[in-house]
């Protein structure tokens, strides 16, 4: 069975979930890409060190992020969302690297890598924290 998922199913993918995809087209090209994240009930926080995605956002902010439960191929749930790209930087910067490190430290494999391969404990700021402001969501799902 297929069907569409209410917005409070939505809300519990993108809390229970570390990695989605952000989609931006820029550049005459589209470029998808999983991250690590954090949702906070209206904004995805990611961080990264400069490259291709982070030069992309900057030239075209809205984007578009997507996460995915997967059971089996006949049992799943894919939530879309829709937003807008921003840059943090100061006190916001330091709070979005705070709870990144807080959601995903209980997941990292190896003591010496945090978010966007900075060594575990340090700032991790040399690259770019960042936020999308959600603005609008959809949701999927195929259960058997």
């Amino acid at each position: 069975m297929l069907g569409t998922l209410e917005p409070e199913q939505i809300d519990r993918i993108l809390h229970t979930e570390t990695v989605g995809r952000i989609g931006v087209h820029a550049e005459g090209r589209t470029y998808v890409v999983p991250i690590t994240y954090v949702y906070d009930g209206d904004n995805v926080y990611g961080h990264s060190a400069l490259g291709l995605k982070i030069r992309m956002m900057r030239a075209a902010p809205d984007v578009c992020f997507e996460v995915d439960q997967i059971d089996d191929l006949a049992s799943w749930r894919s939530a879309i969302a829709w937003g807008r790209y921003e840059e943090l930087s100061g006190d916001l910067a330091t709070a979005a690297m705070n709870l990144l490190r807080s959601r995903l430290a209980p997941l990292t494999s190896s003591e010496t890598v945090g978010p966007a391969g900075h060594p575990a404990g340090q700032a991790g700021l040399a690259g770019v924290a960042f936020r999308i402001r959600l603005a609008e969501r959809s949701g999927r799902f195929e259960k058997r």
